[in-house]
């Protein structure tokens, strides 16, 4: 009776045991988890961290190349403004040929001279002048000539013969070569200088006049006879035209050239 009270007594003891056992069990696989759960918490922070630094990167960028394109933009507006300027000039100077070759047939076909030979219109020049003995007429400008780069309608203003305007041009054409006024190219040219401007023998203190000068002497709706063309734009120039660094005061003109 004793013995199987031991016995008894030593399964009990075992199942005890085995029962803390498996409490301890336990309790190693809920420490085996929380670790692991730690393992997979810590990658998570850290690559939070790294796209925090991926972003501050990425405004710093941001700014260095808004600040460039503010540095660069003045320079990239003042690069096209020179271009269109080039392209006023070279247009500008065709329209003046143009008024050359227009005057030139007038007074040679119809003897007339002054201002009953001059062109009108931008149409007359467009035209263009007829051949002898054919039945086409030659073209003397382009239609992209008679358009002005510089102003968003493209319309040339008109410099009439004797205005204040081409006055003003003379003078600042002959202050930068030294008051010496270019000589016309032929003797119709020579005929049209002296009827289309009063002559200016020199120049003095035209350094301070041109300086105060302004474009307030233009006249945008002129119209009539011209003998040049100017643009309607009231910038300041990037290049220079025979020194003269306004747009609207540079003249296109068979006269001086």
């Amino acid at each position: 009776m004793q013995v199987l009270c031991r016995v008894q007594h030593r399964v009990l003891m075992l199942k005890m045991t085995n029962r803390n056992r498996v409490g301890d069990h336990n309790i190693c696989g809920f420490r085996s988890s929380a670790a692991a759960s730690l393992s997979h918490t810590v990658p998570v922070a850290s690559r939070r961290s790294e796209g925090g630094y991926t972003l501050v990167a990425l405004l710093a960028m941001m700014s260095v190349l808004a600040l460039f394109a503010m540095a660069v933009a003045p320079s990239v507006r003042q690069q096209a403004q020179r271009e269109r300027e080039q392209e006023a000039i070279f247009r500008g100077e065709q329209v003046a040929d143009a008024i050359r070759d227009y005057y030139r047939y007038r007074t040679g076909t119809f003897r007339t001279v002054g201002d009953q030979a001059l062109p009108r219109s931008m149409d007359d020049l467009l035209e263009g002048i007829p051949i002898p003995g054919g039945s086409k007429n030659r073209q003397i400008l382009r239609p992209s000539a008679a358009r002005d780069p510089l102003t968003q309608d493209g319309e040339w203003r008109f410099v009439l013969p004797r205005s204040e305007s081409l006055i003003d041009f003379q003078q600042s054409l002959m202050f930068y070569a030294n008051n010496v006024l270019p000589p016309a190219r032929d003797p119709q040219m020579a005929q049209l200088q002296q009827f289309a401007v009063p002559q200016i023998v020199s120049i003095s203190n035209l350094g301070s006049l041109s300086a105060t000068r302004s474009s307030s002497s233009t006249d945008d709706s002129a119209s009539g006879p011209f003998v040049g063309v100017a643009s309607r734009s009231k910038r300041d120039s990037v290049l220079t035209y025979y020194g003269i660094e306004r747009e609207e005061q540079w003249i296109f003109t068979p006269l001086f050239r």
